[in-house]
């Protein structure tokens, strides 16, 4: 979502008045059980999934059917769960920038992976050419994009003002269809971050995609859980950095 907003435009030492399209960013407060526990700073859209995706990559829930009810009432969403939820103390702050708080990164807690999931490196240059052309991007300069995918194809794809807020939207939306996570694939657009990682740990996904770089945090927690993180994926070419097993066609240790 945009709004058409006034703006100079300069060309060639030449200033004129004219608009330009700005994608929306609001606030939005999440109560889980009477109690706050979130101001996210996100696009006003697919917010039912992005709260679902959040829960569970943050520990509160493991499914989504622990929701009793998800309200959405303005900038204020409710959520209240059938058994009691697992709430760190303190409101966290998630930022547009993907600047704000991070979760605690212990790796001794993150799960590992189990999955056996393996794709081609043909199919994961197809399908982020596919999922990364975004008329929203092109149209405001003013999003990520992130999207979800399996051997069968493409299941959904979110745009976001930040990249960890697009990833638990996909996420919430696969949990809401049944789909299993331990043979799909995120493709993003930016960098991958450890929170990232964290997520795609969180959730079960075997494997992330950029078009971007990643950091060395990021590469150390995947390295022994099984996740396998590539990046660079630009042209025909791409950076496997760990797990690189999970590429058909790869013999390790050539």
């Amino acid at each position: 979502m945009y709004e058409i907003l006034p703006c100079y435009g300069e060309e060639d030492g030449v200033y004129t008045a004219r608009t330009h399209e700005v994608i929306i960013e609001e606030q939005y407060t999440v109560w889980v059980n009477g109690r706050k526990i979130l101001n996210a700073m996100t696009s006003p859209t697919r917010l039912e999934e992005f709260v679902i995706g959040y829960l569970v990559t943050e520990g509160i829930i493991s499914q989504w059917r622990e929701i009793d009810s998800l309200q959405i009432e303005g900038n204020q969403i409710r959520v209240l769960t059938i058994h009691r939820a697992h709430i760190r103390s303190g409101t966290k702050t998630v930022l547009s920038g993907c600047g704000g708080d991070s979760s605690y990164l212990d790796p001794a807690r993150l799960p590992d992976i189990t999955s056996d999931f393996q794709i081609s490196g043909e199919r994961i240059h197809e399908t982020i050419k596919g999922i990364l052309d975004s008329d929203l991007h092109r149209l405001t300069g003013g999003i990520h994009v992130v999207g979800l995918a399996g051997i069968e194809g493409v299941h959904t794809v979110a745009e976001d003002i930040g990249r960890h807020n697009a990833l638990d939207r996909v996420i919430g939306y696969a949990l809401q269809h049944d789909i299993d996570l331990s043979h799909c694939y995120a493709v993003i657009s930016g960098r991958i971050s450890s929170e990232m990682a964290r997520k795609c740990l969180v959730a079960n996904i075997p494997l992330i995609v950029s078009r971007g770089a990643t950091t060395t945090l990021a590469i150390h927690l995947a390295q022994g859980k099984g996740l396998c993180i590539i990046g660079f994926v630009r042209g025909r070419k791409m950076n496997i950095y760990t797990h690189p097993e999970r590429v058909a066609g790869i013999e390790i240790g050539q």
